[in-house]
């Protein structure tokens, strides 16, 4: 007796990182999807590496399992939704589902509060199936977010004025839309994407404050009221590290690599694994080694209560300008340029994943432009010349 094919199988593609991706394999009813994990092995050069692999490999099996069930009870995911029958609203809470945990607990509260705002614009969302999500209504909600949206728009509060939402704000929402639109496509729920063609709406370009060379020295033989806000904050400068890896960083996680200090940590912001070799002024200031689960970086406060003692001590230093913790990661990243630093190797240490991204600071530290303006001749003094 033949024994039946497995409707869902779990596999893997390697990458060209040397990681690789889980997917499953679903085939049904004489038609073939795939369902990508967003799980990955890692090569495995160490116990912990196996350990790790180990996990994954149970946590994706599990999936499996769901999916089986789900088959099995006529209810599995939405690709089996007839015509576009899905409900909008459910599909797009199961996308924020899949991003809490995974993605940076930013990026989930981005994808809830754009939802927030789709209710507002939308009273009857909830209802609405993919049907009813057309490109007037995409539209619609870009007309909303630009000339009606209003901040805090969750909050029971009483306020005496609204405030209107930020250009990066309205950006970023409705990029949500866009990603939920694309991402149903992609799962086969609407054969149709309705915000094609759509055009999105434009981010604000922030103004990246930064210190230079001078100012940061200057911050260095300024007293601060608080000596471990200071280690910290300088030692963003000197590795351009967030605020909220530092403040996670372990004894643990910093290891001698020949000459060099290293630090392996993954990013809480984009859950890569970092290799971070660190300068020798920047090592001192971590202090004497302790016990490898004990925080480099202790007595850090709340990022209102840390900004404002940044402020104080700058203007201490008699720095004017508006200085927060995460300008010591912008002041790294141009130092680092305006010291010759290739663009490419300034990005890895920043744990860039798109060079685009690292390419704003090359914009701030435009040496060519500098260059370009101190060759022109001199025009004024020729006026003074000719006067005498």
């Amino acid at each position: 007796m033949t024994k039946a094919k497995e409707p869902i199988r779990l596999r893997g593609r390697r990458m060209p990182s040397g990681r690789t991706s889980l997917y499953l394999d679903i085939y049904v009813e004489g038609r073939r999807t795939y369902e990508y994990l967003h799980l990955y092995l890692v090569p495995e050069k160490t116990r912990e590496d196996r350990r790790k692999n180990a996990d994954t490999r149970r946590l994706a099996e599990d999936i499996k399992s769901k999916r089986l069930v789900e088959l099995r009870n006529g209810v599995y995911g939405f690709k089996q939704a007839e015509n576009s029958d899905t409900l909008f609203y459910d599909y797009y809470v199961h996308l924020c589902n899949e991003r809490l945990g995974k993605d940076s607990k930013s990026n989930w509260g981005n994808w809830r509060s754009a939802l927030k705002h789709m209710e507002k614009y939308d009273p009857k969302l909830k209802q609405r199936t993919w049907k009813e999500i057309t490109r007037q209504w995409v539209e619609g909600f870009r007309d909303y977010l630009v000339n009606e949206a209003c901040a805090w728009s969750a909050d029971y509060r009483n306020r005496v004025k609204d405030h209107p939402l930020s250009q990066n704000s309205r950006c970023s929402y409705f990029r949500k839309l866009k990603a939920c639109c694309q991402q149903a496509v992609d799962d086969e729920v609407i054969d149709k994407n309705p915000a094609h063609g759509v055009d999105g709406i434009p981010d604000k370009e922030g103004t990246r404050m930064y210190l230079t060379l001078d100012e940061v020295r200057k911050l260095a033989a300024t007293e601060c009221h608080y000596p471990s806000v200071k280690r910290a904050f300088l030692f963003s400068c000197l590795t351009g590290l967030r605020r909220s890896d530092i403040i996670r960083l372990t004894w643990g996680q910093v290891f001698k690599q020949g000459e060099f200090t290293r630090i392996i940590f993954t990013q809480k912001k984009t859950t890569q694994q970092e290799y971070l070799d660190i300068s020798k002024e920047a090592a001192e200031l971590m202090g004497e080694r302790r016990n490898p689960s004990e925080k480099v970086f202790d007595d850090i406060h709340a990022p209102t209560s840390t900004n404002e003692t940044i402020r104080k001590w700058c203007m201490a230093a008699g720095i004017t300008k508006d200085i927060t913790f995460h300008c010591a990661r912008h002041t790294f990243a141009t130092m680092m340029l305006d010291l010759g630093t290739d663009i490419y190797t300034v990005s890895k240490l920043l744990g860039h994943r798109q060079l685009s991204t690292t390419q704003i600071y090359a914009k701030v530290m435009d040496k060519n432009k500098q260059e370009a303006i101190s060759n022109i001749p001199p025009v004024l003094q020729h006026k003074k010349d000719d006067k005498k």
